[in-house]
């Protein structure tokens, strides 16, 4: 699942990547253009509710492309983006 809100204090928009504890093995890292395709960026963490998350701020009006990383250099993509393309997972803000 991916929320999109707005931070408050920059009025940048923010995207949380949010899945299921149960679907996690090892480490998962999410990729994209907000962080030049960088594994280990933005490790997603282990919340009380079951599920693993982190969030990145980006600018407002400009679509997001990114992938999942998983332990082993496994790669897959968001099911309930708003696209998913051969490059990967799509967001449009």
């Amino acid at each position: 699942m991916i929320k999109k809100s707005r931070d408050p204090k920059t009025g940048a928009a923010k995207l949380t990547f949010i899945l299921p504890a149960t679907q996690i093995v090892g480490t998962v890292s999410v990729v994209g253009t907000f962080n030049d395709w960088t594994p280990g960026a933005h490790v997603l963490r282990r919340r009380s509710n079951g599920t693993v998350s982190t969030s990145v701020l980006v600018e407002p009006g400009q679509p997001v492309q990114f992938r999942y990383l998983a332990t082993g250099g496994v790669w897959f993509d968001d099911e309930s983006a708003d696209a998913v393309t051969r490059e990967g997972s799509l967001v449009r803000l």
